[in-house]
């Protein structure tokens, strides 16, 4: 089996998926640290596109810690029961919003250490709003990412933090938070979890799937 990429040969890599997707971002609609925050809780095992739909008018009524305690739980879960595992998400949304306010003076924390304490946040979610929101440099590991760094070879790892823990070793500091947008983007639009693009897939000459695949 190929081995896996260097330090340089990823640098490669995301430099091609650069030139490839020039505006890569986060996906997630939002207009503030707190908006950021509610949908990514909300986008666990859902899709940033059902997410969005959902805060596309939810963010338009309630878009501050304080409004979710006055929505309660009853009302903030029939808003966002598309969204799946809606309980848990709206009950750790009213607790985080309770306890920005209670200890935060009403504003997202910034540091990923302190975004962790909040209930329902866990390193992925923490590293995408301090990423994202406050240009804190953090690799988000969620399955695009973890999917796409195995299978291209940048690491060969059985969990997400083994996962961050290499790509954070083999990516510049500087470049943590656009090679997670990068990979995010590829993921979604050529290198699929089932049936992967390799013949419009602009990297395939250094992955190691798509080698093994042409012999």
């Amino acid at each position: 089996m190929r081995k896996l990429l260097t330090k340089k040969e990823v640098k490669e890599v995301l430099e091609i998926l650069e030139r490839c997707y020039p505006d890569a971002h986060c996906e997630l609609d939002h207009n503030s640290p707190f908006e950021l925050l509610v949908a990514t809780i909300l986008s666990a095992q859902c899709t940033d596109v059902r997410v969005n739909s959902i805060t596309s008018e939810m963010f338009k009524k309630y878009n501050k810690p304080i409004d979710y305690l006055e929505l309660g739980l009853e009302g903030l879960e029939k808003i966002i029961k598309p969204c799946g595992f809606y309980r848990n998400k709206a009950k750790n949304i009213l607790l985080t919003s309770k306890k920005i306010i209670e200890e935060f003076d009403g504003e997202v924390p910034k540091t990923i250490d302190e975004l962790m304490t909040l209930p329902g946040v866990g390193k992925k979610t923490a590293n995408v709003v301090a990423s994202t929101a406050f240009g804190v440099p953090a690799i988000a590991v969620d399955t695009h990412v973890f999917r796409l760094a195995n299978r291209i070879g940048f690491v060969d790892e059985k969990d997400v933090e083994g996962t961050e823990a290499v790509l954070q070793r083999k990516i510049e500091k500087k470049s943590w938070t656009l090679a997670h947008h990068l990979l995010i983007f590829h993921g979604r639009r050529v290198c699929k979890a089932r049936s992967p693009m390799c013949e419009e897939c602009e990297i395939r000459s250094y992955c190691r799937y798509y080698l093994r695949k042409v012999g």
